[in-house]
């Protein structure tokens, strides 16, 4: 049982870490923001310049639209230059004229998040549904507005921002929880709400979990779900506080989870009465894809018939996937098909007259708006308006709320003020192994009961902090800023009264690691910045310490310890605390060739991980599109399921792009090569939309896609290994870019990034690479040139 003063560090620790994360990302955008010209900001992809204002409207939620073009007075061409912000991003509207200003004088002083925005600069998000290659519509919601008065410049820019909302969220879950787990550190009695359950006493270690209940048979909805997915369901459905589900690559995860949703929400022996539903996901997109299958699902009812479920998606619509069924199934859109929504209709009407007005496009306005008192008058009018719309539509949003059997939306969505005080009965979190414990705490307050789904080997979240990184020396990773052990003094140089203060309750540095975490403890398991190769020049930290482990020290690693970093998330750690029986491993997988998921499947799975006979032999040679010209090209191109051009002797070395900690690497060469086995590829007849071309470094993407994008267009992917984890293509072409004397590997060596990386292929996977370098990236690294060497079709990666 977790003691108060264990809870205590634990949750000090996460809140310290956490402060360092959020300053991490401040500091980026703020110096990227200050030091870098208007021309190279936009070079980088992180601003648009020179817009004017096209439109202006008012969007689902009472949201107001702002659509940016580029007037042909400031530019040769309407299209966009190339640009990094995408549908969902925070960004910033401001006079274009601003980013002229000096800020030498800022360098100083340390940045805040006001910092990291001009003072002019009116806050939105990126519309999903509308950004095109000649507009750009920012979705802004007038309480953000820094400015009462919508008064946007004739000339201005966009910028991506910083978000604070959701480490304002994470902050305030972790303040809640404080004050449940340890009142008396807090100042006072526990909260009204959230309140105290049995399911928040099992992940803080408080009590242990309930013995679940055998299940009797239950009919399963699916028939076609293998035996670990049955089995994983019935796991589920039985454990009373707490379920793991493990879904490697290709399992049917979502599946599975498709399942336990209609079993829950059904009634059945093994449910007595329909439950309440709270759906989160890591990212929109995983959210998105749970929304997407259960639309076109029907229910079970009481009697029998078939009903639809009744489901709602929270989130703002910007980051909603532009899906018919998926928007159909938003808060937004279904407020709007209420009969209470024709109440506030007119209200909407006369607020986006007003708009127009505001904007010199009402009746009589002849292109000018009014200015003065006039405009003072004007805007009063539409606060009104928009106060009375506010106060319409909450009503309507309730009354949507409480008929929703299941409700859907990211962790950080969560906690909006929609879903306030809002109770569930069970909460499912997809992708649970991508997001920060932090965040998974948002909605764990609204629910008695948690399924976790994920896949610990597969990339944690991503963390931009020193200190908030897993390192594997960690003598070293001591030394780093962030963790706040700069200054520690050498066991044995430890006074017996430093000792005692080192177990009081207001500690918040973590006990002295005695093991790696979870599963990853036999690598590194370094989540970089793809654009960042800090590591190359201490290449010596991969190798592990020397260890001495008692069985009493493993013992202990079993209760509540505070987190050394904000890549051990929620999965890891309960199976860390409960061992492997708060878990179920899915272990047929529906997507790779045998010999694709051979190398992963041994050593990241122990060899649990099965290919279902429907995939185990398919070949590029059975897609209906490919055509062979002769035997020798069905035998070398699709007939071939691993290929690997090794670049060893070549002499192809990488090159450094940027300067520092911000350069990232490409290679010339190997780009060549890849660029030629694309073509063959697609010259055998694969479509350029069933290829993936992927490779860790931005560097090297932006020199791919200057290679490839012009002739195959953009359906032919391009980009990060980061972007492909939870999804596939027929072929994948991955380039390893790093070649060079010194052999040094960077983030090559996290072998979760590259477990994502080798099992996105369904029918083929193309690896180039230099193994004489590659195989130097520690023992991972080196057991997969070997198995490359033995099993795959092994080809000199030399240009003719």
């Amino acid at each position: 049982m977790s003691s108060e003063s264990e809870l205590s560090s634990f949750i000090q620790r996460h809140k310290h870490l956490l402060t360092k994360e959020r300053e991490a990302e401040i500091e980026r955008t703020y110096l990227l923001l200050s030091n870098c010209p208007p021309k190279l900001l936009e070079q980088k992809g992180l601003s648009l310049g020179g817009l004017g204002i096209a439109n202006i409207n008012i969007g689902l939620g009472g949201k107001t639209l702002v659509e940016l073009e580029r007037p042909t007075a400031y530019h040769t061409t309407p299209i966009f230059p190339p640009h990094s912000l995408r549908p969902g991003d925070l960004a910033g509207i401001e006079d274009n004229a601003s980013n002229n200003s000096s800020k030498k004088s800022t360098k100083s002083k340390k940045p805040g998040m006001n910092d990291v925005k001009n003072s002019k600069s009116i806050e939105g998000v990126v519309y999903k549904s509308q950004v095109t290659d000649t507009r750009i519509v920012i979705a802004v919601d007038p309480s953000d507005s820094q400015s009462e008065d919508l008064d946007l410049p004739d000339r201005c820019r966009i910028v991506k921002l910083a978000n604070s909302v959701t480490y304002d969220r994470m902050e305030k879950a972790l303040d809640q929880l404080a004050k449940l787990v340890v009142p008396s550190t807090t100042g006072g009695n526990p909260p009204a709400w959230p309140k105290m359950t049995k399911l928040v006493e099992v992940l803080m270690g408080i009590s242990q979990p309930t013995k679940p209940q055998p299940l009797k048979d239950i009919t399963f909805f699916d028939n076609t779900l293998n035996d670990s997915q049955k089995e994983s369901v019935k796991f589920a459905l039985a454990a009373p506080e707490v379920a793991c589900i493990h879904g490697p690559p290709g399992t049917g995860k979502t599946h599975t989870l498709i399942e336990i949703i209609r079993q829950l929400t059904a009634t059945s022996t093994a449910n007595p009465k329909p439950l309440r539903l709270l759906v989160c996901g890591a990212s929109n997109l995983s959210v998105d894809n749970i929304v997407e299958r259960l639309v076109a699902l029907p229910s079970i009812g009481e009697k029998g018939e078939k009903e639809k479920l009744k489901i709602t998606r929270i989130g703002h619509p910007a980051r909603v996937m532009a899906h018919e069924g998926v928007l159909d199934a938003t808060l937004d859109a279904k407020t709007g098909r209420s009969e209470q929504a024709a109440l506030a209709k007119d209200v909407k009407n006369e607020l986006e007259a007003a708009l127009d007005v505001l904007s010199g496009k009402g009746k009589g306005a002849k292109g000018k708006a009014p200015r003065g008192a006039e405009r003072k008058k004007v805007w009063e009018e539409v606060k009104a308006l928009r106060k009375e719309y506010r106060q319409r539509e909450g009503g309507v949003v309730e009354t949507v709320l409480a008929e929703s059997q299941i409700v859907l939306a990211t962790c950080h969505s969560a906690g909006s003020r929609q879903l306030y005080k809002h109770d569930f009965d069970v909460l499912i979190i997809d992708e649970a192994t991508q997001a920060m414990e932090a965040v998974c705490w948002i909605p764990i307050f609204k629910a008695k009961k948690l399924i976790l789904a994920g896949d610990p080997m597969q990339l944690p979240p991503t963390i931009l902090s020193v200190g908030g990184k897993k390192s594997k020396n960690r003598a070293k990773d001591a030394k780093k800023p962030g963790n706040g052990k700069a200054n520690a003094p050498k066991p044995s140089e430890k006074s017996a009264k430093e000792k005692k203060t080192s177990q009081t309750k207001d500690v918040i540095e973590p006990p002295q690691p005695v093991a790696d975490d979870g599963e990853q403890s036999s690598e590194s398991s370094q989540s970089e910045d793809p654009d960042s190769d800090a590591e190359d020049g201490n290449e010596k930290q991969d190798m592990p310490a020397p260890k001495t482990v008692t069985k009493s020290k493993i013992k202990s690693l079993k209760g509540l310890r505070p987190p050394r970093s904000l890549e051990t998330t929620l999965f890891d750690r309960l199976e860390k605390m409960y061992g492997p029986g708060i878990k179920r491993m899915l272990d047929v997988q529906y997507r790779m060739h045998e010999q694709i998921a051979q190398f992963p499947s041994k050593v990241m799975y122990l060899a649990r991980l099965k290919s279902h006979p429907s995939v185990a032999s398919h070949l590029l040679k059975d897609l209906p599109n490919t055509n062979t010209v002769n035997e020798e090209d069905e035998k070398e191109v699709l007939g071939t399921p691993v290929v690997f051009f090794d670049t060893a002797g070549c002499e192809y070395f990488e090159r450094l792009e940027g300067d520092g900690d911000e350069g990232s690497r490409c290679n010339e060469n190997e780009a060549e090569v890849v660029k030629r086995w694309v073509e063959k590829l697609i010259e055998a007849g694969v479509l350029p939309l069933q290829i993936a071309v992927i490779t860790p470094y931005q560097a090297q993407v932006t020199l791919l896609t200057s290679l490839l994008r012009a002739t195959y267009g953009a359906e032919l992917e391009i980009g990060t290994v980061d972007g492909m984890q939870g999804r596939e293509k027929e072929a994948v072409v991955i380039s390893l870019v790093r070649s060079n004397d010194k052999r040094e590997v960077g983030f090559l060596k996290d072998k979760r990034r590259l477990n994502v990386a080798m099992t996105r292929a369904r029918r083929h996977l193309c690896i180039v690479g230099d193994s004489s370098t590659v195989q130097h990236g520690g023992s991972f690294l080196k057991r997969w040139m070997k198995w490359l060497e033995d099993n795959a079709d092994v080809r000199f990666g030399g240009l003719d």
